[in-house]
């Protein structure tokens, strides 16, 4: 079954709408600040990018890489 534009967009919202609200528990930080820091993130970017198939993965997955990138400056880069 091929998804369609708007379910891609529903799950791409759905997904930084968890990852917003895990940064707000996990970083005590307003909801401004935790939007402020997704959307300026390369995860976010890797989200709206379709061909990554990030927008797809859970919430839990979505959020390790852009743990790492928080802390590392790069969703690549080992945090040890």
């Amino acid at each position: 079954m091929k998804l369609t534009d708007e379910q891609i967009d529903m799950m791409k919202e759905d997904v930084c709408a968890e990852l917003i609200a895990l940064l707000m528990k996990d970083r005590q930080c307003t909801m401004s600040e935790a939007i402020d820091m997704l959307y300026n993130s390369d995860t976010y970017s890797r989200i709206q990018d379709q061909s990554t198939g990030l927008y797809y993965q859970s919430p839990g997955y979505s959020y390790a890489f852009l743990q790492q990138e928080l802390l590392t400056g790069d969703y690549r880069r080992e945090m040890f």
